[in-house]
């Protein structure tokens, strides 16, 4: 379909004889927000590492933009536009929010690796990492070293960096861990801007968050995805509320 732009086609996973997934197939719309819910030992985890190519299915095959990814590396899919952040975050500390977009920034300019003492000379790729902080409330804190910034700050910057390579598809894995309740809104309003640039992937235990936010939803229970639809059409599914949300 025209408007997929990621899609598994029966993808099927198994750790020896213990089987993960049969035939899973999933389909993600170009610029939507798609939370992936469910709870713990549902499966999301082996799926988010099926889908950046850290595990590699039995069977099965990953599509990004028709084209064929179910061999490609991490470093592949990354060039190809699929990117991910994590639920701890791997930022530098010892660089500071704008040095750290503007060495994003260049590498995805293909610009060589600045060293520190050689940021100055890249001014457009400054000016773009300062919109990008002001964009997303860093801009306040562009200067100061990565390791003396909130942990909120730290998850709102890993986002940032991310969503700077211009990704396909930006695959957040909890981004509202460790977030307070009005800074997981901040950043999910951020989101929501945007989803018309970027297709958004996410895992999140919030249901207020998913429920306010995602245009999809995909329920995955037992290593299946017993539902997925509109936040309307998860939330009666009676297969949900039983298997997940509770009465």
């Amino acid at each position: 379909m025209a408007d997929t732009v990621l899609e598994t086609v029966d993808l099927q996973m198994a750790f020896g004889g213990l089987k993960i997934f049969e035939r899973l197939n999933f389909s993600l719309r170009r610029g939507e927000r798609h939370a992936v819910i469910g709870p713990n030992g549902a499966g999301k985890s082996t799926f988010v590492n099926l889908v950046t190519g850290v595990l590699k299915p039995v069977a099965g095959r990953l599509m990004l933009d028709g084209r064929d990814i179910t061999a490609a590396t991490p470093q592949e899919r990354v060039r190809a536009g699929l990117l991910r952040t994590f639920q701890i975050n791997t930022l530098f500390p010892g660089l500071n929010p704008l040095e750290s977009m503007v060495v994003a920034l260049c590498q995805r300019d293909a610009v060589a690796r600045p060293s520190l003492q050689a940021t100055a000379r890249h001014t457009g790729q400054i000016d773009e990492g300062r919109q990008l902080l002001e964009r997303f409330g860093l801009l306040d804190v562009a200067l100061t070293p990565t390791r003396m910034l909130p942990y909120g700050k730290q998850r709102i910057l890993e986002v940032a960096l991310a969503f700077a390579m211009r990704p396909r598809v930006l695959l957040l894995d909890e981004p509202a861990a460790g977030l307070s309740t009005a800074q997981g809104v901040a950043l999910f309003d951020q989101l929501r801007e945007l989803a018309a640039e970027t297709t958004v992937l996410f895992i999140e235990h919030d249901m207020n968050l998913v429920f306010k936010y995602a245009d999809r939803v995909s329920v995955f229970a037992g290593g299946q995805m017993i539902s997925q639809g509109t936040p309307d059409e998860v939330r009666a599914d009676p297969v949900v509320t039983k298997a997940y949300l509770g009465n």
